[in-house]
């Protein structure tokens, strides 16, 4: 495409239409027959945003719950789904090693989830998509004891024995 072409493409975006307006108008307008996908590159290679694209969601937003919805005569409205918190397993018994999967796994991960030590630290943990298993204390510098970390692990899979792991 020549300047004047990406020009046009960026004022089309700037006015707001969406992925599929502006493939339709490429092909309608100058000529240019593009897949969807190469639409997409297309406006990527020149850093142009679509309306059509939900903003990605930050942290708040992903724990957040929705408003409550507004009370009116008229049919009970649906409320959109929010993903679920993390399972919370009730506090460990003092001396045992205590394991908890989340719910939602963590963002390139198979399985994630939390610790808590026989002293009372914590630590989050997460199996990636190679098997290699993480753990990241919360508290900087801490290393559980060798007896504690086979405890993690004996727990760990048979908690993932259980969710069919």
């Amino acid at each position: 495409m020549d300047e004047a072409q990406k020009k046009k493409v960026a004022d089309w975006v700037a006015e707001g239409l969406k992925l599929s307006e502006v493939q339709k108008r490429l092909d309608a307008e100058l000529g240019v027959r593009m897949t969807y996908m190469q639409v997409r590159l297309l406006l990527d290679d020149l850093r142009l945003v679509p309306k059509d694209q939900p903003p990605p969601q930050t942290e708040k937003q992903i724990g957040s719950t929705p408003p409550a919805p507004k009370a009116s005569g008229g049919p009970a409205q649906p409320t959109p789904r929010t993903p679920q918190a993390p399972r919370q397993e009730p506090a460990p018994a003092p001396g045992k090693v205590s394991v908890s999967v989340d719910t939602v796994t963590q963002p390139g991960t198979l399985a994630s989830g939390s610790v808590t030590f026989t002293d009372g630290n914590s630590a989050t943990w997460y199996l990636d998509q190679s098997g290699r298993l993480g753990l990241a204390p919360k508290k900087e510098g801490y290393r559980p004891s060798p007896e504690d970390i086979e405890d993690f692990q004996f727990e760990l899979q048979n908690q993932l024995q259980k969710l069919g792991f």
